[in-house]
């Protein structure tokens, strides 16, 4: 790796760092290949939670457009396939990890890396970070499941005039809103965020990776057919250790120690 990303392996979970703080940890090629190597050798190696973060004064600036000066190039750039190959496919591995991941955005998150950090499933924030859907600035319309992400969070209304004035919101605004989890004080997010992260890597890891795949459902199902889907899950949680260890501590009245154990 050449360094854009870094990772660092705690007992049950792992901390990956966005590794460009000069360029506010702007995507380019190389980064999105590493953090999905990143990801996946965690996942692979029986990760149980993962915490992503920002190096520097900012989380992630989006796409580096650096590298796109239109007076350079020869013809329009094809941005589906920058979306094809590595964001769309970045988001999926997100959204499909059977175990926590957790965001803690320690400055600004734009563009694209404002939809990276809000396609984690929980997300906390430095109050002084924002979040911008700068799509518009440069003629473009949100992508990296921006346009999914937005109006399922927080409604059509506000979602469309997040994206067409690119109006940045404060981290304090977006938890108001419920576009994130919380608003933490700059000095003590990170602290907050491992702690968190632990925790639920410590957790009933197979009950909390069916609870995320449930909400993620929800918003396509009908009452009927998640009823009938938390029925399967409900099914596979109650033949887990974790479930017996959870009754158990429950009876005896002390903490549950949770394992994470497949049936």
């Amino acid at each position: 790796m050449s360094g854009t990303i870094l990772s660092q392996t705690h007992q049950n979970w792992v901390e990956i760092t966005l590794n460009r703080p000069e360029k506010l940890n702007s995507f380019t090629r190389e980064m999105h290949l590493e953090l999905r190597a990143a990801i996946e050798q965690a996942r692979d190696a029986g990760a149980r939670a993962i915490l992503l973060t920002g190096a520097g004064r900012g989380f992630c600036a989006g796409q580096d457009l650096g590298g796109r000066d239109p007076s350079k190039m020869t013809s329009a750039p094809d941005l589906s396939q920058t979306l094809e190959k590595f964001y769309n496919p970045l988001i999926k591995l997100i959204r499909s990890l059977e175990f926590p991941v957790i965001c803690a955005v320690n400055g600004v998150a734009a563009g694209a890396g404002a939809n990276i950090a809000l396609a984690c499933d929980i997300v906390l924030a430095a109050k002084s970070a924002r979040f911008i859907q700068s799509f518009a600035k440069v003629g473009l319309m949100p992508d990296a499941g921006g346009s999914w992400l937005l109006p399922n969070l927080v409604g059509e209304a506000r979602a469309k005039g997040l994206a067409l004035t690119a109006t940045p919101l404060s981290a304090t605004k977006a938890e108001e809103w419920g576009l994130i989890w919380k608003a933490i004080p700059d000095e003590t997010l990170m602290e907050e965020a491992r702690a968190l992260t632990e925790s639920l890597a410590n957790g009933p890891t197979i009950g909390l990776g069916l609870t995320k795949m449930a909400i993620q459902a929800a918003g396509a199902n009908t009452m009927d057919e998640q009823l009938d889907l938390e029925a399967e899950f409900q099914k596979i949680c109650g033949a887990t250790p974790d479930y017996a260890e959870g009754v158990t501590a429950f009876l005896q009245k002390r903490p549950p120690v949770f394992s994470g154990e497949k049936p």
